[in-house]
């Protein structure tokens, strides 16, 4: 969308094929299925991208772990609550305590249930609002955060269980 800092994700996971990449959505989600390090793995997925990002990477093992325990059990499913899972770009300094609730009074729009390792486990409400809560986390935890739909994360899980994604 809009035309700053753009790119297709699809041609990405295409120019990284000799990687076993596979692309989960349109928010930019790849899956490097050969082995290789986090460092070359940055390496190859910056020399693709027509700008400088900062890339948050995960080991797969990680995504498995987290999946393999469903986070959200207890909480009940509404049409208008999202499950979501933050993945900090580094161990924070400092996290923290949970549950949080934003705003923390009255209706809570966004809900941080948990972090396990570099994970933020939570829920937010559709609502214009939560953009500015969940951009809030990077200040929170004092370092860059990308954020995901739980239903993104199970697919991820699923890839490196080597089913197809979707």
């Amino acid at each position: 969308m809009g035309g700053h800092r753009t790119f297709r994700p699809t041609q990405l996971a295409r120019a990284l094929a000799h990687l076993g990449a596979v692309n989960i959505g349109a928010a930019g989600t790849i899956i490097i299925r050969r082995r290789i390090s986090q460092a070359q793995a940055r390496v190859e997925v910056a020399g693709k991208l027509p700008f400088a990002a900062e890339i948050v990477i995960c080991q797969g093992r990680d995504i498995e772990k987290l999946s393999s325990k469903d986070p959200f059990a207890g909480q009940s499913v509404r049409r208008d609550v999202v499950r979501f899972v933050s993945v900090l770009s580094r161990h924070p300094r400092l996290t923290p305590s949970t549950p949080l609730r934003f705003p923390s009074n009255g209706r809570w729009l966004l809900k941080i249930l948990a972090t396990q390792d570099r994970f933020v486990i939570g829920m937010y409400r559709r609502h214009m609002k939560v953009i500015g809560y969940l951009g809030a986390l990077d200040r929170l935890y004092g370092v860059s955060v990308t954020t995901r739909n739980w239903n993104t994360i199970t697919a991820i899980a699923g890839v490196l269980r080597n089913e197809s994604p979707g």
